[in-house]
């Protein structure tokens, strides 16, 4: 544990996977009850007061009995050896250095994050502005070579937090879009992913130019940000060496790395399937694919959407029956922008095995899907998936899978008997 100025409370790696249960829970923000968005952005040296730390709306302190509330962090960094490639990896270490707050839990990214906040700590005095300053100080602290100055905004109304969603979307959007046109054949380095291993401890995600990490947070070029600022952090090299199956995405390199990295909990797994030893899955992907054999196909439910899905249960039942460091045949946590990466499921078929996701869903991808589709010869494919309209039963959308002569339901069977 370490003593920092201008913040009373325990502080340091012990704490890092420390669960906040529900009868010493203070305040939840974000989760499934609210909404919490995290952005670190790039601003002038001039325009930064540095260590300026302000708290829009109320403070946790002012609550009446208010379980659940919605939460933006905004931060601002300037220095001279400051990059905009540089900007996700630093807004990754939010989880990292709130995770080492005794009494403080954080989980997620980006838009799904969640905090909470237990009452023993807020007992103590504990309050959002603390949140700023221990942001502020580590942030300096750990990345001191490329930050001069920071400061923080912290957004606790509804409205606020809503409309700096909207601001900061576009921004994912085009953190994402950098690796667009970059393949898994022309590098010879995927990285490492292992920040979930504060709760997870034996988790390790692989990530490559074509299949971005589960939780949408960090793509290759992020991975390779990272390294480059701290070479013992959570996303090391990983040489791809010589190739097992190219078509289920498996080297010899990669499995070697994982397992030793697992502590043998894992010997490998493959990226491009969903039937054959995928990737495990963590409990903070933005999306999950799951198989529906009656129609031979996949479905889709993304975080956002809390209704049943065709394969009997609900995103976070799924997540729940799925999380962990074994990998799960017919069960594969992702990306949404993974949807649109053409390694997608691409040993099992790629996206014409989709026949069902949210509407919501298939609107925020429509454009980069329908370029896919386009390649693939399947224009309208998109036109041909389910949704919540059509059913949330297999044998609901059946018909209409069959009305719309979806292409999943002459490919080869999924599932070999």
């Amino acid at each position: 544990m370490s003593k920092i100025p201008g913040f009373p409370f325990s502080y340091g790696n012990d704490f890092e996977g420390e669960r906040i249960r529900p009868d010493n829970l203070y305040v939840e923000f974000g989760g499934e009850s609210s909404l919490m968005v995290e952005w670190l952005t790039t601003a002038g040296i001039e325009d930064i007061e540095d260590g300026k730390i302000e708290i829009a709306g109320s403070d946790i302190n002012d609550l009446s009995n208010k379980a659940a509330l919605p939460l933006a962090i905004v931060i601002e960094v300037a220095g001279n050896k400051m990059q905009p490639d540089y900007e996700p990896v630093l807004e990754k270490q939010i989880h990292r250095i709130l995770n080492r707050i005794q009494g403080v839990m954080h989980t997620g990214q980006r838009d799904m994050a969640c905090l909470r906040i237990s009452k023993s700590i807020e007992k103590k005095g504990f309050t959002l502005r603390h949140i700023g300053v221990i942001l502020c100080q580590k942030l300096h602290e750990d990345f001191e070579r490329i930050i001069d100055k920071i400061q923080i905004k912290i957004y606790t109304e509804e409205n606020s937090v809503t409309e700096i969603l909207n601001e900061v979307k576009p921004v994912y959007t085009q953190r994402d879009a950098r690796i667009e046109g970059m393949t898994d054949e022309e590098i010879d380095t995927f990285y490492s992913c292992t920040i979930c291993q504060s709760f997870m401890p034996y988790h390790i995600c692989t990530i490559s130019p074509e299949r971005s990490s589960p939780c949408g947070s960090y793509n290759w070029i992020d991975c390779q940000a990272s390294y480059s600022i701290d070479p013992t952090g959570p996303n090391k090299p990983i040489i791809k060496d010589n190739p097992i199956d190219l078509r289920l995405g498996q080297w010899q390199g990669v499995n070697d790395f994982i397992k030793k990295c697992s502590q043998g909990k894992t010997e490998y797994y493959n990226l491009y399937s969903i039937m054959d030893k995928p990737m495990p899955t963590c409990e903070w992907v933005e999306c999950i694919s799951v198989v529906l054999p009656l129609c031979n196909g996949i479905m889709i439910a993304d975080k956002d959407y809390t209704g049943m899905t065709p394969c009997g249960m609900d995103f976070k039942t799924i997540i729940d029956n799925t999380k962990g460091e074994l990998d799960t045949p017919g069960f594969m946590g992702h990306s949404r922008y993974n949807i649109t990466q053409r390694k997608y499921l691409s040993a099992d078929g790629g996206i014409k095995r989709i026949v069902w996701m949210p509407k919501i869903l298939k609107r925020e991808i429509s454009n980069r899907f329908n370029t896919i589709a386009i390649e693939i010869t399947v224009p309208d494919l998109m036109e041909r998936i389910a949704d919540e309209d059509t059913g949330t039963s297999e044998e609901e959308i059946l018909p209409f899978l069959k009305a719309v002569n979806h292409p999943a339901l002459s490919m080869n069977p999924l599932i070999q008997l």
